[in-house]
């Protein structure tokens, strides 16, 4: 199995690990009623179902992001950064005026 899809199941597992702690810490605290909501409902089970799988998506998603933005940001030059291409110079460019306007000012 390559390696990436690897990576890609361990953020998708630690995104519903993160997302169970957060929604059972929504839960327990009740924020904003939520948790009397869900408890108190027929379909809670259901919610709180919906609840979890789609924080799991978004916090598996960031810990995906985050491991892939790291494995681009590694490089092995001392100055760090992506090489590209020749370094750039900066080069004196003359400017010459062929006339001089009037702008209207006194």
């Amino acid at each position: 199995m390559p390696d990436l899809i690897k990576l890609y199941i361990r953020s998708a597992l630690a995104g519903l690990v993160l997302s169970a702690v957060f929604v059972g810490a929504l839960l327990a605290l009740d924020v904003g009623r939520l948790g009397s909501l869900i408890l108190g409902s027929d379909a809670g089970v259901l919610a709180a179902a919906v609840l979890w799988i789609s924080n799991a998506v978004v916090f598996g998603g960031v810990q995906f992001g985050i491991s892939v933005m790291g494995i681009a940001s590694r490089d092995h030059r001392p100055g760090g950064g992506l090489s590209v291409g020749p370094e750039l110079q900066p080069v004196r460019v003359r400017a010459h005026i062929s006339g001089a306007r009037s702008t209207g000012r006194s």
